[in-house]
């Protein structure tokens, strides 16, 4: 008998199929199926341990929960910026086209995480059968296994961090089942703090699930999230379980709550206050135990004032707060986030450089990154990708970025290097710039522009004409007068 662990594969298309068995054959026993009822029977007659497919396959995931479900998809909204270990069981991707790399890796992470499972389940029972003797042992158990995953690991931070004053309010606010709503810049790694809540809670052996509120209508997130009756609505061809549901027991986590109607957040009031919820064309009401984590880059205390978002479910989600500095507030933590990021990056595209140059670093730390942690992400990988020699350098980076003024530059500073040419034509934008702000700001008196610039009437109408600056008319730019 083998003693390799065993996949099925179910899909539809027969090139994939085969794809994925060459890829995964090496270290794995690979059984493909195109039909739901050939995977059924597998299922009956194989110890299978992961399922791959495109679909959820939901009433095989109800009659063996304890395999691991891994999606395959051509787009993953949900990868966590630096580190996808986080995803729970039953959302892990693997991205297409197929990676032999990516494969393996995310094959070997989910039976690393089922066998975290039943370690725990191992030790849940050995404490109802021994609760005077066991307990303690199991607690340690059960630390060493969360430090063997290391979770906030994915937050990358040096020791003079402000991130490091977020990492210790996760770490004193996870163990309390309390719900949190963090908030900060879109790509400031918001999901993935609420990953470290999850997994350094008293859920952290149970579901955790991301939604973005801002992805989906209102009727189709209503659906999303509560689920629906077999012809609530055009398109409902089955019943449909939410993914508050799927949650039970575990973390949902609702990302850009500030995007949602003042009609959903009425629903999803309830569902907190009431602890549950009714799906989409049915009366009965269906409990659940789900702890509720937040996110949004909007002011919601505003929002509350302009009447878009409902005090009530203001103060039911955010029992705790937690606010993630921007960037450009961390400075210190862009060599770290970069080293990380490119570490990721090589793995994922397969190419391997020796590092970044200080030059390029201190291009990098300069920048104030608007996209935050995303936009770094996007940045390096580009970088990567065009890269040619054993290091990444400046000449890379793209020329927005080169171009841009150090966070700390004075004001006249950032103006010259948004500006082009030679030294000749830079020094005629700026005297078109002070010519204009002038004449403007003294309402096209030229008698008192002239005399402010030190010009005789003469020499300021030159001027005027040189750069086609007449009240009400088109300006010209430096170029079109050369």
């Amino acid at each position: 008998m083998s003693t390799r662990a065993s996949i099925l594969i179910f899909d539809e298309e027969t090139t994939r199929l085969e794809t994925f068995k060459e890829i995964a054959s090496e270290h794995y026993d690979v059984f493909i199926a195109k039909n739901y009822g050939h995977a059924e029977a597998i299922l009956r007659q194989q110890w299978i341990q992961v399922i791959v497919s495109k679909q959820p396959l939901l009433k095989v995931r109800e009659l063996y929960p304890e395999i691991l479900w891994l999606r395959l998809t051509t787009q993953n909204p949900t990868n966590p910026p630096i580190n996808d270990i986080h995803h729970d069981t039953a959302h892990l991707f693997i991205d297409e086209p197929l990676q032999r790399n990516d494969v393996n890796n995310k094959v070997k992470k989910a039976l690393e995480f089922a066998e975290l499972q039943r370690e725990n389940e191992r030790l849940s029972i050995e404490l109802k059968l021994k609760p005077d003797t066991i307990e303690k042992a199991m607690v340690e158990k059960r630390q060493a296994l969360r430090a063997r995953f290391d979770w906030d690991s994915g937050i990358i931070r040096s020791p003079e961090s402000s991130m490091n004053d977020v990492c210790n309010l996760i770490h004193h606010v996870a163990p309390f089942d309390v719900n949190v709503l963090l908030t900060g810049e879109s790509g400031t790694g918001k999901e993935l703090c609420a990953r470290a809540l999850h997994y350094n809670s008293l859920r952290q052996d149970k579901v955790f699930i991301a939604e973005n509120c801002a992805a989906l209508p209102d009727e189709l997130l209503e659906s999303e999230l509560f689920g629906h009756k077999r012809g609530a609505f055009t398109g409902a061809i089955e019943d449909r379980v939410g993914l508050f549901e799927q949650a039970n027991g575990g973390t949902i986590f609702l990302d850009e709550i500030g995007e949602t109607s003042p009609a959903f957040q009425t629903k999803l009031l309830r569902t907190i206050q009431e602890g549950v919820i009714r799906r989409v064309g049915e009366s009965t009401p269906r409990s659940i135990d789900v702890r509720v984590i937040t996110a949004t880059n909007r002011d919601l205390k505003e929002d509350i004032k302009n009447n878009s978002f409902r005090r009530d479910l203001f103060y039911r989600l955010s029992t705790f707060e937690i606010h993630l500095p921007p960037l450009r507030e961390r400075k210190n933590d862009i060599l770290p986030l970069a080293i990380s990021i490119l570490n990721a990056s090589m793995e994922k595209l397969g190419k391997h450089v020796k590092g970044i140059t200080d030059e390029a670093l201190q291009c990098l730390k300069e920048y104030h990154w608007p996209g935050n942690v995303r936009e770094m992400q996007n940045e390096i990988k580009r970088m990567l990708v065009l890269g040619q020699d054993e290091y990444l350098s400046s000449n890379l980076i793209s020329k927005h970025i080169l171009r841009a003024a150090p966070e700390e530059a004075s004001a006249d500073i950032k103006l010259l290097t948004g500006m082009e040419g030679s030294l000749k034509e830079r020094v005629e934008s700026l005297e078109l710039i002070i010519i204009k702000e002038t004449l403007m700001r003294l309402r096209w008196n030229k008698t008192k522009v002239a005399e402010e610039l030190g010009l005789s009437r003469v020499g300021l109408r030159n001027k005027m004409e040189r750069y086609g600056l007449e009240k009400n008319a088109a300006v010209k730019t430096v170029s079109d007068v050369a």
